[in-house]
């Protein structure tokens, strides 16, 4: 018996791409234009994981709503740490905007249920 399938599956396997996203956008950014080996390994495998994950989410999920879903988490969560970590800008419009992205990933989950 299978503990998880279908549309559970598939929204499960999203959400760990979209995390796998901000993985390897970070380790992008650490591996310095990728003269890093050890940060480019991890790009490249984090990237083809989150590719692979996004293929098993769209068996059972339109291709529209996951890979907004599959985006949307990539985007915020790799501005989010972007401005924790790396100093990057933190205005209130940005934030509103990171707002609205992660607004619209709840809101395609909630639809797709």
């Amino acid at each position: 018996m299978t503990l998880f399938k279908g549309p559970q599956l598939a929204w499960i396997c999203l959400l760990i791409a979209g995390l796998l996203e901000i993985v390897w956008s970070l380790a992008m950014k650490a591996s310095q234009g990728f003269t890093r080996g050890n940060m480019t390994a991890l790009t490249v495998v984090a990237m083809a994981l989150s590719v692979w994950l996004l293929s098993v989410g769209v068996r059972s999920l339109p291709v529209g709503t996951a890979y907004a879903v599959w985006t949307g988490i990539g985007a915020a969560g790799a501005a989010i740490f972007g401005i924790a970590f790396f100093g990057e800008p933190a205005g209130a419009a940005r934030l509103a905007c990171l707002t609205l992205i992660i607004a619209g990933v709840v809101g395609l989950k909630l639809l797709e249920a």
